[in-house]
């Protein structure tokens, strides 16, 4: 199962002193169970608030989340300074996904060869393959397992997404 997790580089600059906010556009409504929590900080200030994904799109072959970003910025001393709540789109990338290689059971097995008697119970075996940065074999087995699946493009995961946060809206 692949699991999807949003990465959002948030580069707020908190140089004035009054409330910062936008209007949010015209978009399809946002499934509030999604929120993620995001956070950032600069040298005058930090920002606390969720990222609610509306839709996903691919951009140069890329896969991107669209969604409501809402959230506090405060000052360096941690005292609000105003409310922001706009339309966005942060990158999307696949957390450490894990592949089933090897499932294999055998039955309990009982030898008698001339008087040497071997019984054995049942043996699970199950190897997963791990794939992340970094982890050559385990990237290695996970594309060789896959090997003869058709490997989703960016616009093919972006449809299937979409088509989730449609069912969930419906919830």
């Amino acid at each position: 199962m692949i699991v999807v997790t949003l990465i959002a580089a948030l580069g707020l600059g908190f140089a004035g002193a009054g409330p910062a906010s936008a209007a949010p556009s015209a978009a399809a409504p946002p499934v509030a169970a999604l929120a993620t929590p995001i956070t950032g900080t600069a040298d005058n200030g930090s920002f606390a608030g969720t990222f609610t994904p509306s839709k996903f799109v691919t951009q140069d072959g890329n896969l991107l989340a669209t969604g409501v970003l809402t959230g506090t910025v405060s000052d360096s001393s941690g005292a609000p300074v105003g409310t922001v709540t706009r339309d966005v789109s942060m990158p999307v990338t696949i957390a450490a996904v894990t592949c089933q290689v090897l499932n294999l059971v055998l039955g309990p097995l009982h030898l008698d060869l001339l008087g040497l008697v071997v019984d054995l119970n049942q043996v699970h075996l199950v190897i997963t393959a791990v794939q992340a940065a970094g982890n050559l074999l385990g990237n290695l087995l996970c594309a060789i397992t896959h090997l003869l699946d058709g490997t989703p493009t960016a616009g093919g995961l972006a449809a299937l997404l979409n088509a989730i946060l449609a069912l969930l809206g419906q919830l």
